[in-house]
């Protein structure tokens, strides 16, 4: 019964009772207050069986009232107030009509063969590559884990994976181990799949040289000291004795523009390669000091191979840059550059904020993805400063990203550095630049050691050259970097 159809019930049957009732007392006496029972039938004249009308009348009422009285306690009992079901199964029961069958639960949701995903998000720590992120390598992963090793190795068994490296970092406190997937399983699946099992997981991403090559007889002089006012910012600073780090490919060493200048070098990298144009014209750009110029041509080098060739192109994963840095924080690096870029790297960014908060001037180039690119990293991280390229004229390398991160520029287009084996080569791309402003850093560091990485960003923005619009801008930053006026600016007081 349906709870409409028992109010109906329910409220016919007060009607009928009050209705009798009422109808009961119109036979009473007016001068009484209590209509007594009928005692049986009573003589009237108007009944031809000599009964009166109003008792019979009472009669039926009552009878009326009792049985709609008996309904109300019925419906009351059998459907308010129903006995409970019995405990066992229930006899002779119809069968339910066919439905669909119960869904499993989330956590059984397969989304591949072998992999099951998490009912819930993953936790902060096991980071997935981004929606359309491609520049990872495809078979291996960065992981979190102070596991023991008969742990680790348990771990490897059941997902089918292989630990290639571990390394315990000083200037983060992470061991990080490097790992390659065996199984086929992607490593999105595999991120979800040991979430549960590591401290933390990632991709293990790749990073490209920000550098356009062009490797030609050398034929003209350089114009990038001129725009920087080096030769007088030279008078003042040199760079002497400051470390800077280069994280890159291999540098040719034997080079005799930068004959004295490595003080030492770190293979972050197990392949085998020969030294590299990109690494030794950053080295260059840097610290030439014989036929070329460099920014800072006294400055040590601290060169780190972090970069390796693989399919026609030169790329650094995350687990050798990490090693890289980690290596560059204890020699006492004061500048670290950066001519890379790539996607944004929980781990590296955690690896960075270290390094600033060490007192290490961080120096990136902005990237060669053109005017319509995302940001890219290093470059963007806050504790990073970017660097982007202008040419001759002043004009911005068309091929350089654009964004509110972008710090200052320097020249990138066409700019003289040394090659492998004695030669030199014209190098376009905010790498090249991102040097030069690496090694202006140093000049100021010299004149002033006690600047901080902040200090370091403040002076030379300030000081820089404003190009395009006024003020600071998404293509140059604040302008041009001005090495004279910036070496001025940082003199101890």
């Amino acid at each position: 019964m349906t709870r409409a159809t028992l109010l109906r019930v329910l409220l016919a049957g007060a009607i009928a009772i009050a209705t009798g009732v009422h109808e009961a007392r119109a036979q009473c006496p007016p001068t009484t207050n209590f209509c007594p029972p009928p005692r049986g039938p009573q003589p009237g004249p108007s009944s031809p069986d000599g009964g009166g009308s109003g008792s019979g009348n009472q009669v039926g009422f009552y009878i009326l009232g009792a049985v709609v009285t008996a309904i109300i306690g019925w419906v009351i009992k059998t459907q308010i107030f129903p006995d409970p079901p019995p405990s066992g199964p229930p006899q002779d029961a119809p069968p339910l009509p066919p439905g669909p069958p119960n869904p499993p639960p989330l956590a059984q949701i397969q989304t591949s063969p072998g992999t099951q995903t998490a009912a819930r998000g993953l936790r902060p720590t096991c980071n997935l590559p981004p929606v359309g992120e491609t520049h990872y390598v495809t078979n291996e992963l960065v992981i979190d884990a102070n596991a023991s090793d008969q742990a680790l190795r348990a771990i490897a068994a059941r997902h089918n994976m292989t630990r290639l490296e571990t390394v315990t970092f000083r200037l983060t406190g992470r061991t990080l181990h490097r790992w390659r997937i065996d199984g086929g399983t992607s490593a999105s699946d595999m991120i979800r799949n040991i979430c549960s099992e590591v401290a933390g997981v990632q991709p293990n991403y790749l990073f490209a040289l920000a550098q356009e090559q062009q490797q030609i007889a050398m034929n003209s002089d350089q114009y990038a000291p001129e725009k920087l006012n080096l030769p007088a910012a030279h008078r003042l600073a040199t760079g002497n004795r400051i470390l800077v780090a280069v994280i890159d490919s291999e540098v040719d060493a034997s080079h005799p523009d930068l004959a004295g200048a490595i003080v030492k070098s770190f293979e972050a990298s197990s392949d085998d390669e020969r030294p590299h144009s990109h690494g030794t014209g950053m080295a260059g750009a840097i610290a030439a000091r014989r036929v070329m110029l460099g920014t800072a041509p006294r400055v040590g080098l601290l060169t780190v191979r972090a970069f390796g060739s693989r399919a026609n192109s030169v790329e650094g994963t995350t687990f050798n840059i990490i090693k890289g840095l980690d290596w560059a924080a204890e020699q006492g690096a004061r500048v670290v550059n950066m001519s890379f870029a790539g996607p944004s790297d929980p781990r590296l960014r955690d690896a960075l904020a270290k390094a600033n908060k060490k007192g290490m001037v961080l120096i990136a180039a902005a990237g060669n993805a053109g005017p319509k690119s995302p940001p890219l990293f290093p470059a963007a991280d806050p504790n990073v400063i970017a660097v982007t390229a202008t040419d001759l004229d002043d004009a911005i390398f068309s091929g350089a990203n654009r964004g509110d991160h972008i710090a200052v520029a320097a020249p990138g287009v066409d700019i003289l550095a040394p090659a492998p084996d004695g030669a030199y080569q014209f190098t376009t791309g905010t790498s090249v630049a991102a040097a030069e402003v690496s090694g202006v850093a140093a000049l100021l560091i010299e004149r002033n050691p006690a600047l901080t990485p902040a200090d370091v960003r403040r002076i030379l923005m300030s000081t820089a050259r404003d190009l395009g619009p006024k003020g600071k801008d998404r293509d140059f930053g604040a302008g041009l970097v001005n090495a004279l006026q910036a070496v001025t600016a940082a003199k101890t007081r």
